[in-house]
């Protein structure tokens, strides 16, 4: 594990941990209810959650935790922020996806959920990383790789593309949404991420603002 912050840090940068986080959740929810595609790796979440009736939150927080043992050998320390990034996220996708109906028919309404779900995935992003408490697990996969030598653009680009064919053969939605999300949602984490860190942006915060994106 990471080492924890002094206790007024952990008070100031918590609360802010986990608005990002819920807004990732959120985010995500809100293109799923948009049904014009998903990101890769929910595209995954999604034909494993069709395939096994398993809810698509609940299959992010079982894949994040198999993603953390892939870091084993990569020398990854999980942060506060890590654990809360496989748990939260998923419970909030679960709940989000309860409570609002699943069968928007207006192509509007449609794009805008799915819009209005990317920028709010990059305030949430740019949240989470911006209080250093540890990257999230598929992140901290792709930053370890990069540690090792391997680009962070490549090791995204293999691993999402891996995810995405796979999740696709299982009934994940792909369409335009995977596209714009690829290229869009990294940028905007770029440019959102010095505007909403605590401090300072560490080399390492960039690292994983480039890991969300295939501009890096």
């Amino acid at each position: 594990m990471l080492p924890f912050p002094p206790r007024h840090e952990l008070v100031r940068r918590l609360p802010r941990l986990v608005v990002g986080l819920t807004l990732f959740g959120f985010g995500i929810a809100m293109m799923v209810l948009s049904n014009l595609g998903l990101s890769p790796w929910e595209v995954f979440h999604q034909g494993i959650s069709i395939r096994t009736g398993i809810p698509l939150g609940t299959v992010g927080i079982i894949t994040g935790a198999l993603v953390l043992v892939l870091w084993l050998p990569l020398g990854e320390r999980p942060g506060i922020g890590t654990l809360a990034n496989v748990v939260l996220i998923g419970i909030v996708i679960d709940l989000t996806l309860l409570v609002f109906p699943d069968d928007v028919d207006s192509l509007w309404i449609r794009w805008a959920l799915l819009l209005g779900g990317i920028l709010i995935i990059a305030i949430g992003t740019g949240l989470y990383i911006g209080v250093g408490l540890g990257p999230g697990p598929r992140d901290g996969l792709m930053t370890g790789l990069g540690a090792k030598g391997v680009p962070i653009g490549v090791a995204r680009v293999a691993i999402e593309v891996t995810v995405l064919g796979l999740g696709y053969v299982l009934g994940g939605t792909v369409g335009i949404g995977t596209v714009i999300f690829a290229f869009g949602v990294g940028p905007l984490v770029q440019f959102l991420l010095p505007r909403l860190s605590l401090g300072p942006v560490t080399p390492r915060q960039e690292a994983e603002a480039r890991a969300t994106g295939f501009d890096s």
